[in-house]
């Protein structure tokens, strides 16, 4: 071999170590990148809806009544099993004298037998009708359950909107207020302002530190109450929301959305399917006042004897013809049909109530909006510039200051109201879009 080509000039030799060195850092870098990388989950108020849909605990337990009313319709579409009899007589417990052969053929007696019974009246396709229409009625009433999750889940997502806007504003004005506090213990220190006057608004700063704590807990409190209706294994626990916290107008009328609602609501189509599947129950009520009709066949070996046996029974019906159940189911399209009507009527008093509520708050917040948030801002801002040069008591900052925080305040307040109230709507229309 030769030595020549085993040598390494020193500049190619640094130039190769470094080059290792390079690779395995990417080697180990990009592991420790893919393991420790993180991405925060933030979700929609649409996005938040599909969650609890599809991973809510409760609601996928109300799901399963759909599957055990499938199952029921399995029950009432089976036919009667055929019944098969058979017996063998007069057995000897010692040998006969004429031997086992020919006793057996001689002087015992074997009966083998079946017997079907046939239903009459359509029971079984009565049955059928029934479980169908039960299952009808669950589809409705789960997805009933559906609207109310939905709307559970909308509010509490406007409670976690309400908190990170609450938090927003408390930290906002603790900042505001701690370039006053920084500002006012400048002038003390040179003698511009009075140590009471300093310390008044030093204690002020503990207020404002505390609404930021509390509004940090609510929001804290709302995500997690949140997380339980979505499915608390769905989504991690450091989550965050998304979506605007603002004013949206509704440009329906009260006439056009209780249209909509009687059209979309999932408890008013289980009414009406309840009378449907009380009228199923009537009418197999009067099927099983058919009395059924059994028949028989038989084979019997007789002292030596074959012979075949032909039978068949069916019950007179002189006493019970099945008459209570069937003036019972008809009671029962009464009470379905009432219901159906109490139904109507709930859903039209439920979106009245519901578009009133949004009206007021619709009112509110334009009175908020037109005037009252310009007017807070700018007493604030004229009281903070007059107290800074001297032209303002410390009292008369403080006071528009607090009446600053207290109309923003009741301004997020009563946006959240109204969006609460949007949600109310929609939840008494039935649907999400009243566009």
């Amino acid at each position: 071999m030769n030595p020549k080509r085993l040598a390494v000039r020193p500049k190619n030799l640094r130039l190769f170590l470094l080059a290792c060195a390079v690779a395995v850092r990417v080697l180990y870098a990009v592991p420790a990148f893919g393991q420790g990388a993180t991405t925060q989950v933030r979700i929609t108020l649409d996005e938040a809806v599909q969650l609890a849909l599809k991973h809510n605990h409760g609601l996928l337990a109300a799901r399963t009544t759909i599957l055990q009313s499938q199952a029921d319709e399995i029950t009432a579409n089976l036919r009667p099993n055929p019944v098969l009899f058979g017996d063998w007589e007069y057995l000897p417990f010692s040998k006969p004298e004429e031997g086992y052969a020919a006793y057996l053929h001689d002087s015992t007696e074997i009966d083998l037998g079946a017997n079907y019974l046939i239903e009459r009246g359509k029971k079984r396709e009565r049955r059928l009708q029934a479980a169908k229409d039960t299952t009808a009625v669950t589809r409705s009433q789960t997805a009933d359950a559906e609207r109310s999750l939905t709307f559970q889940v909308a509010s509490l997502f406007v409670n976690v909107q309400l908190a990170e806007s609450m938090l927003d504003l408390a930290r906002e004005d603790l900042k505001s207020f701690q370039s006053t506090v920084d500002i006012a213990e400048f002038q003390y220190k040179a003698g511009g302002l009075s140590e009471n006057d300093y310390l008044k608004i030093k204690l002020q700063l503990l207020q404002f530190q505390g609404d930021v704590q509390q509004a940090q807990l609510a929001r804290v409190q709302a995500l997690s109450d949140l997380r339980q209706l979505l499915g608390y294994e769905s989504i991690p626990a450091d989550y965050e929301v998304i979506g605007t916290f603002d004013y949206e107008p509704v440009p329906l009328t009260l006439e056009v959305l209780q249209s909509l609602a009687l059209q979309n609501r999932p408890d008013l189509r289980a009414a009406v399917l309840g009378i449907t599947a009380a009228e199923s129950q009537h009418a197999l009520a009067r099927a099983n006042s058919k009395q059924d009709l059994t028949l028989s066949a038989n084979y019997s070996h007789v002292n030596g004897i074959n012979a075949a046996t032909f039978l068949f029974s069916i019950p007179i019906p002189l006493f019970n013809r099945n008459q209570g159940e069937i003036l019972r189911t008809q009671y029962a399209i009464t009470q379905a049909q009432e219901q159906r009507a109490a139904a109507v009527g709930q859903v039209n008093t439920d979106v009245k109530d519901a578009y009133e509520g949004l009206q007021t708050s619709d009112r509110l917040i334009q009175l908020y909006r037109t005037g009252y948030l310009d007017v807070a801002q700018k007493s604030r801002e004229i009281s903070e510039y007059a107290y800074r040069r001297g032209a303002a008591s410390l009292i008369d900052f403080l006071d528009a200051e607090r009446s600053y925080r207290a109309t923003q305040l009741a301004y997020r307040q009563t946006l959240a109201a109204y969006l609460l109230a949007f949600e109310q709507l929609r939840q008494a229309v039935g649907s999400r879009s009243l566009q």
